[in-house]
């Protein structure tokens, strides 16, 4: 992954156990990692590490991002997983988009949001 700037971390402990919490991370997130095309849109799949960390990386016009997932497990029955974000917003427009995404505080409902689903599906 190239170097970008530390946006955030969000994190969420689930009562299962890390191959449990990693295939719900993969049902939500992304059917496959090992095809790009089913990464969400906007994203595709930069490292898979099963079942420990998943890297998604994206960019368009106003952004380079990344998005990194990371599941510790503190207990056999009890997961740690992180959401890790990254992103660069050069120029006038991506100033504007960063404030549109990040500084609106979007970006951290969407990525509370993904990990709950995550937790809800394990």
């Amino acid at each position: 992954m190239e170097r970008l700037p530390y946006i955030d971390e969000h994190a969420t402990s689930v009562d299962a156990s890390r191959g449990e919490v990693w295939q719900a991370l993969l049902k939500i997130v992304c059917k496959d990692p090992a095809d790009s095309s089913t990464a969400p849109i906007g994203f595709e799949v930069d490292a898979a590490e099963p079942p420990a960390r998943l890297a998604l990386r994206g960019r368009h016009w106003f952004s380079r991002y990344a998005l990194v997932f990371e599941l510790d497990e503190p207990t056999p029955s009890r997961t740690r997983l992180r959401a890790r974000s990254w992103g660069e917003f050069p120029g006038p427009h991506g100033k504007i988009y960063r404030a549109l995404v990040v500084g609106t505080g979007g970006h951290r409902l969407a990525v509370r949001a993904m990990l709950r689903r995550i937790a809800a599906a394990t």
